[in-house]
């Protein structure tokens, strides 16, 4: 992996066993994270056997398994669980349940109870002040804001992101997570503004290897891809008489 000389930490965010674990091999990536809908898509059927197996492996760096009940209740009981596979785990709660309603009471007693936690799809300001609120007391956590979904909207998610960090600032177990980033410069984006930690799908950590890439070398390639494509897709054009023959 190149030497960036970057500030932020990236973790790898994935339900791929296989690549997890290669990319466990590499010292760039400081931690993982993963949740339901990429395990479902992975088509992963035993949540618990799947990350205890991961954990067999995964001992020193953070790893966020995430609660899957709508009940906060329930996701305490499950928080609990989760929290004792390992003291590398982060639970990870939403900001509210499907209903809307702030898991903020829950938060606050998970952290009170030692539990280190990823509170996650978070994307306004006043989710960031409340859930830092319902930490700042706690152990070690993440604040995950989704910047790229922010982004989604047509909003450029960087003044919040720089807003978020000042609101987090006098509580230094807390860090800042850049979420669903949407391209490879999102990198440097989250680390420009010095946020903590970004996570990177596999899609997006293949193309490290383009940065500092000569540009005219890129394009040469570019047009080498689209001439090559045509030539296997058998690709050929006719003359305009030849064509009224054709049709003819």
């Amino acid at each position: 992996m190149l030497n960036l000389n970057l500030k932020i930490k990236i973790f790898a965010d994935g339900a791929d066993k296989q690549g997890m674990l290669a990319l466990y091999q590499n010292p760039f990536i400081k931690g993982f994270t993963t949740n339901p809908t990429l395990m479902h898509k992975e088509g992963i059927q035993d949540y618990q056997l799947f990350a205890l197996d991961l954990l067999n492996t995964i001992k020193d760096r953070p790893i966020s398994f995430e609660v899957f009940s709508d009940d906060f209740d329930e996701m305490l009981k499950q928080a609990l669980l989760i929290s004792s596979w390992g003291s590398n785990v982060y639970v990870k709660i939403p900001v509210t349940n499907t209903l809307g309603e702030p898991s903020y009471d829950l938060i606050h007693q998970l952290a009170s109870s030692g539990v280190k936690q990823n509170v996650t799809a978070l994307m306004t300001l006043d989710q960031v002040k409340e859930v830092t609120q319902a930490l700042q007391h706690g152990p070690s956590a993440f604040i995950s804001v989704f910047a790229g979904r922010i982004a989604d909207t047509g909003r450029d998610p960087m003044p919040l992101m720089e807003k978020a960090i000042d609101i987090m600032r006098p509580y230094t177990q807390l860090e800042l997570i850049w979420a669903s980033p949407r391209e490879l410069l999102n990198i440097f984006h989250a680390d420009e503004i010095s946020c903590h930690i970004i996570t990177v799908t596999n899609d997006i950590l293949k193309k490290l290897a383009l940065v500092g890439k000569d540009l005219t070398e890129y394009s040469l390639e570019t047009v080498k891809m689209f001439r090559d494509d045509a030539l296997k897709a058998g690709f050929s054009l006719i003359t305009n008489n030849e064509l009224v023959q054709k049709i003819a």
